[in-house]
C-alpha cells in the first residue's frame, strides 16, 4: 500500500482536520478534499473494456469501465466520504451499511443494510474514515461478500497498523487505499495521533 500521507495536498488537509480547533464545517470540507484525492488510487486497478469513439477528427478505440460501481459508506461517518466519491463517480449506486462499535467489547454491531441489485457484478468501494481495530471493516467486507459482492475495495482516511494487519489477514483479496497510516491504538481502541471520533466531528455531535 503506497504511503499517500506523504502527498503534499493530503498531508496539508490531514494536518488541518486533525486539529482540535477545526470546526465541523471545515472538518467536512477537508475530509471531502482528501476523499476526492483518494478516488484515483482507489480506482486505478478497475477493469476496463474497449469502446469505439468518434472524435471531431477521427475514429478511435477508447476505454470504459467494465463494471458498474457501488459506493458503500459505513454509517454514519462514511457519509463524509461518500458525497465526494459520488461527485467524482456520479454513475455509482450508493448502498448503506449501518455498523456501530460496542464500546465495551469493541466489536461491531450491524443495525442497517441496503444494497443495490448489481452488487455481485459491481466494483464495490467501502468507505469509512477510520480503520482502527479493523473489526468493523472486516465485518462489513464479510457481510458484503455474503450478499454477493466479489470486487471489493476499502478506502479510509486514517488507519492504524493493527487495523490494517487484521483487515489484510481476514480479507487478503481486498485492496486498501488509505490517506495516512498512524502510529497505533491506545488502550481504548482509538487511533493515535488520530483525529478523534470522525462521525462526531463530521456532524458536530458529541
Amino acid at each position: 500500500m503506497p504511503d499517500l500521507g506523504q502527498h503534499p495536498l493530503i498531508a496539508d488537509r490531514m494536518a488541518r482536520l486533525r486539529s482540535v480547533d477545526c470546526p465541523p464545517h471545515e472538518f467536512r470540507r477537508y475530509v471531502a478534499d482528501i476523499a476526492r484525492l483518494l478516488v484515483l488510487p482507489a480506482t486505478e486497478n478497475f477493469d476496463t473494456a474497449p469502446q469505439a469513439v468518434t472524435t471531431p477528427l477521427t475514429e478511435m478505440t477508447g476505454r470504459k469501465l467494465a463494471r458498474p460501481i457501488v459506493l458503500v459508506p459505513i454509517l454514519r461517518a462514511g457519509l463524509g466520504l461518500s458525497d465526494a466519491f459520488h461527485q467524482m463517480l456520479p454513475e455509482a449506486s450508493i448502498a448503506h451499511y449501518g455498523m456501530a462499535r460496542n464500546e465495551e467489547t469493541l466489536e461491531p454491531e450491524i443495525y442497517f443494510q441496503r444494497f443495490p441489485a448489481e452488487l455481485a457484478e459491481a466494483e464495490v468501494i467501502v468507505l469509512d474514515p477510520m480503520l482502527a481495530t479493523g473489526g468493523s471493516a472486516a465485518a462489513a467486507l464479510a457481510g458484503l461478500k455474503e450478499n454477493g459482492a466479489r470486487h471489493l475495495h476499502f478506502v479510509c482516511l486514517v488507519a492504524s497498523p493493527e487495523g490494517l494487519s487484521l483487515l489484510t489477514e481476514r480479507h487478503p483479496d481486498v485492496p486498501v487505499t488509505c490517506g495516512t497510516l498512524d502510529d497505533g491504538l491506545n488502550e481504548n481502541g482509538y487511533i493515535v495521533p488520530g483525529l478523534g471520533d470522525a462521525g462526531d466531528r463530521i456532524f458536530g455531535t458529541v
